[in-house]
């Protein structure tokens, strides 16, 4: 949704909220697709402050569907985005880059709240995603998943860089 900030500061003090639907049906990130289970709409509270700047404050809750970094299961994660910004429309697009200020949501007095809301959830993106703290994953060998059973591989593994000195040892074992 593409809202008109351009209206909001015709007057100074004028404050206005807005409940913005996400648009967007999945959450894309280094090549991957992550749908949305839930999207609630994000509550704007958009207040003129003078001199062209204005206060961006908004809340939403969002549950992405993600899969489990050990055994792939998908696995549903709540995220609460609540965000509070202030816009200086004095500033050109030379001195936001100088700055760097990354307001890519920002195009002349339009703001995209996709692409606010894909900022909030980048900023809170787990690093790692697991279906239960004690998940086991898949054999290293086989591929089996540990967490339905134990499969027949070796669980030892040797450092092949090792080898040379391995193979030393057993030719001169002592009998």
């Amino acid at each position: 949704m593409i809202i008109n900030l351009s209206e909001i500061m015709s007057v100074k003090g004028n404050v206005v909220s807005v409940q913005a639907p996400i648009e967007a049906e999945n959450f894309c990130m280094e090549g991957e697709s992550y749908p949305f289970v839930k999207k609630e709409p994000v509550d704007l509270k958009i207040t003129h402050l003078g001199d062209r700047k204005v206060k961006l404050e908004g809340r939403s809750e969002v549950s992405l569907l993600i899969p489990c970094s050990r055994c792939l299961k998908d696995v549903t994660i709540p995220l609460n985005l609540e965000f509070s910004k202030e816009l200086d429309f004095m500033k050109d697009s030379e001195e936001r880059i100088k700055e760097l200020d990354e307001t890519n949501y920002i195009s002349g007095y339009n703001l995209d709240v996709d692409l606010l809301v894909y900022d909030e959830i980048l900023i809170d993106f787990p690093m790692k995603v697991l279906c239960d703290e004690n998940c086991k994953g898949f054999c290293k060998v086989c591929g089996s998943d540990l967490n339905k059973g134990e499969c027949s591989c070796e669980k030892q593994v040797l450092d092949p860089r090792m080898s040379v000195i391995r193979d030393i040892f057993n030719n001169f074992k002592e009998v």
